[in-house]
């Protein structure tokens, strides 16, 4: 066993896997592009009270899984890894006045995340997560579109048969009663409550109804359900988000159970998951309505929306469907040599061609050309440019290793020549 090792949890990502998440990454920012959001960067770490403020103090994200950074001296701030994208890209709306942009405000983020999470299929300590959020419409079109967005790059991405869960969990005018009713009735079973969930009764009843233990799935099924307490106003806003699904053909399902315990969450939220697998721990992703979060972290009351796509997952669900991911662009053409000692040639017509743009590898150890052609083929190079004794005349020889043809072609005209190979892949 080697004597160091990847942090547990973490992983190293190695160029076929890689590949894979480039590409999903690319799709994400294309998609985003196309949708009209403006891409940002964020810091991977902030100050611990944004994600306390941004994320709730006793969600399990801060209790167990946010990756604190120790401070250097008692006087310095409390840092922390983020663990998700909206706390910071909410933070950065109200840091640089974006509420006097013309609004909505959207905006995307690809990119690490970091929880202290116990490792396991599926969830690693740093993973990679594509994030929209919309700030300044209070919708109901334009939650509809965040979650076709969404949809959207699952279908592009290959996922097979991807549906979405849709609940409504109400707004401030009515949310209160349901708490209420939810626990009331909660409290007359606090005997079956584990542990857990029993200080959640008290802290933030809401969440018990996203409970993952499986002692609590009787009583979850039996519990007042949200969408019987809903006001007139959020009824009106959830037929909305469900009329404009189905205008855009987006499958979804509504799931009465699905929430988000925290105040300032509401109306629209959503999930995720390959039919099929929809146990609690097989979302790929998710999102909702938070229009209290802005006011929450320093801003004026600003309605948003946004979601966060696990990129992991969806190469996970790929391999699982036995797609593929994505895949290492193979060289063009790989330099090669007659001359085996003659290192000198072969680099200097690569870094030409190199120059010109090209995807290009040379071949730099010395060895007879039967074996350089044979790494050419096998990583897949559409051709190999030989250098022998036609060099002195300024020629090389372009071989098509796919046809298997080949020909003298100026050294003058060669980028040109594999460059117009490049764009139409015709042979020869």
């Amino acid at each position: 066993m080697p004597p160091y090792r990847a942090p547990r949890g973490t992983r190293d990502l190695l160029p076929e896997t890689r590949a894979g998440l480039s590409r999903l990454e690319g799709l994400a920012r294309s998609l985003a592009a196309r949708y009209g959001y403006r891409e940002m960067e964020i810091p991977l770490f902030e100050q611990t009270a944004v994600f306390e403020r941004g994320i709730g103090e006793t969600t399990d994200v801060i209790e167990k899984e946010l990756f604190r950074l120790a401070p250097r001296s008692e006087d310095s701030e409390a840092w922390a890894l983020r663990p998700e994208a909206t706390a910071g890209v909410v933070r950065a709306y109200v840091q640089h006045g974006m509420q006097t942009w013309p609004q909505p405000v959207k905006l995307t983020v690809v990119g690490p995340m970091f929880r202290y999470d116990r490792p396991q299929a599926g969830r690693y300590r740093q993973f990679w997560q594509w994030d929209v959020e919309v700030m300044g419409d209070p919708g109901p079109g334009v939650d509809a579109e965040v979650i076709e967005l969404g949809w959207r790059f699952y279908l592009e991405a290959g996922v097979p048969e991807v549906q979405v869960l849709v609940n409504s969990i109400g707004d401030s005018a009515c949310r209160p009663a349901y708490l209420a009713t939810l626990k009331a009735y909660f409290a007359r079973h606090e005997a079956e409550l584990p542990e857990l969930e029993r200080r959640r009764l008290e802290m933030n009843p809401l969440r018990l109804l996203d409970s993952k233990d499986p002692a609590m799935a009787v009583l979850i099924a039996a519990a007042p359900m949200i969408s019987e307490c809903l006001c007139e106003a959020c009824e009106a806003h959830f037929a909305s988000v469900r009329a404009h699904l189905d205008a855009v053909g987006v499958p979804y399902r509504i799931e009465p159970t699905l929430v988000r315990g925290l105040d300032y969450y509401a109306r629209t939220a959503f999930e995720y998951y390959r039919r099929g697998a929809e146990g609690q721990q097989q979302a790929l992703g998710g999102g909702g309505r938070y229009d209290g979060l802005i006011e929450l972290l320093g801003g004026r009351p600003t309605p948003g929306i946004g979601f966060a796509l696990g990129l992991d997952r969806v190469l996970l669900a790929l391999e699982e469907a036995g797609a593929e991911a994505g895949r290492e662009a193979p060289p063009l053409a790989l330099v090669a040599g007659a001359d085996p000692a003659d290192t000198v040639s072969r680099l200097r017509v690569a870094s030409l061609l190199r120059a010109e743009g090209l995807s290009v590898r040379a071949e730099l150890a010395h060895r007879k050309l039967g074996r350089q052609l044979e790494t050419a083929s096998k990583e897949h190079a559409h051709f190999a440019v030989i250098i022998g004794d036609e060099l002195a005349e300024g020629n090389v020889q372009l071989k098509d290793l796919e046809a298997g043809t080949q020909r003298l072609v100026p050294l003058a005209d060669l980028a040109r020549e594999l460059a117009r190979a490049a764009k139409s892949h015709h042979h020869g």
